[in-house]
């Protein structure tokens, strides 16, 4: 049985981690810039799912979709593809596999046409690497216990953290120089995501560091950190273990009006304290914003505009706009328009070099990143 995987350029991460999966079961996916084989696979965000709607649904062979849109929405998935795998991909995708293999029943986690039973499982991140052949970044852990309303990481992933050991972590980190990891909060890890445990993360990056000799990007793409997990104990490990120079902090928004109805757990004060306790220990804030919130008022918008401000004195910031992703609590919900003065003033700090990001129309950066 041929196994293609559809290559997508923003879901290589995706493919890195399925890959091995499918390997430690007797697959083998082969990338592929148009459906072909008798299996073709896709994993599909939001934006890029009604870019390939047509291209899935006039394939001449089986397609299984996956990914954050799949699982968000897999009734509309399975009107153009054949099945959905809804959720975590490791073990529900080879099961599904061996099923289309013996003409066998559909597994639970799978949606088609004619229903769907939830999963039966809970993927463990020690029983599957987070690459093999084709390399990815080492995710250490899953799922977030915030709800906050516009993010489909619980959505994908459930609300219960769970983490890669360091046996696991030292096995895959012996294939780089250079360690990133992928975590929903870098500083969380080995905890329940609420209350830190910095000894389990001082350990991970003494092995990282110390034992394996290895340049540590921590807090840093392609993960960051919540403002409240920011404290003197938590910058003086990463200044001690790790080669990043900045800290990507997901702030959001600088009114804490805002942040309570995103029940993002954490207010503008602890922002500020984020902020300074990085520059005291020598790092560069990255800071993390979005502009048109449902019910954001031009007031709280500008308490961005001034946060955004005050961090582009000597830190970066980086700017989206509120997408309205399916599976949220606000999927369906209208942005609401971004001010002139948040335009006005981010473009000027984009020209200085200090901002980046889309907050005019977000879907441009998706767009560009499907292959043909």
């Amino acid at each position: 049985m041929k196994i293609t995987w559809r290559e997508i350029s923003s879901q290589r991460n995706s493919f890195a981690a399925l890959y091995a999966a499918c390997e430690m079961h007797g697959y083998t996916l082969i990338p592929a810039r148009a459906p072909e084989g008798d299996v073709t696979l896709y994993s599909l965000n939001s934006i890029q799912a009604p870019l390939l709607s047509d291209e899935i649904r006039d394939a001449r062979c089986i397609t299984i979709a996956g990914g954050p849109h799949a699982t968000a929405c897999p009734a509309e998935v399975a009107e153009v593809a054949d099945y959905v795998v809804v959720g975590e991909g490791e073990y529900t995708l080879p099961r599904l596999l061996d099923a289309i293999r013996s003409g066998g029943p559909v597994p639970p986690g799978v949606a088609t046409r004619e229903g769907y039973t939830p999963a039966d499982h809970t993927v463990i991140p020690d029983a599957y690497p987070s690459f093999s052949r084709f390399k990815g970044y080492i995710e250490i852990s899953r799922g977030c216990p915030h709800a906050c309303q516009y993010c489909q990481t619980p959505c994908l992933f459930g609300r219960r953290m769970r983490h890669r050991g360091l046996g696991s972590v030292r096995e895959l980190a012996g294939h780089f120089r250079q360690i990133r990891l992928v975590t929903p909060n870098a500083l969380a890890y080995g905890s329940d995501g609420r209350h830190l445990r910095l000894d389990k993360v001082e350990r991970l990056l003494s092995l990282l560091k110390k034992e394996l000799s290895r340049e540590v990007y921590f807090g840093t793409f392609p993960s960051e950190v919540r403002p409240e997990s920011v404290t003197k104990e938590a910058v003086e490990l990463i200044r001690q273990y790790c080669d990043n120079t900045r800290l990507h902090i997901g702030v959001q928004s600088g009114s804490d009006a805002c942040l309570s109805r995103l029940h993002r757990g954490h207010t503008c004060a602890d922002a500020l304290s984020a902020i300074d306790c990085t520059r005291d220990a020598g790092l560069i804030p990255l800071v993390d914003v979005i502009f048109g919130f449902p019910g954001e008022t031009a007031e709280e918008q500008a308490d961005t505009v001034r946060l955004v401000r005050e961090v582009c004195r000597n830190g970066y910031v980086h700017a989206h706009r509120f997408i309205p992703l399916p599976g949220t609590p606000l999927a369906g919900s209208s942005p609401e328009p971004v001010i002139p003065e948040a335009k006005r003033i981010l473009g000027s700090l984009a020209l200085s070099g200090r901002v980046t990001g889309s907050w005019n129309e977000p879907e441009v950066r998706f767009f560009r990143r499907v292959s043909y």
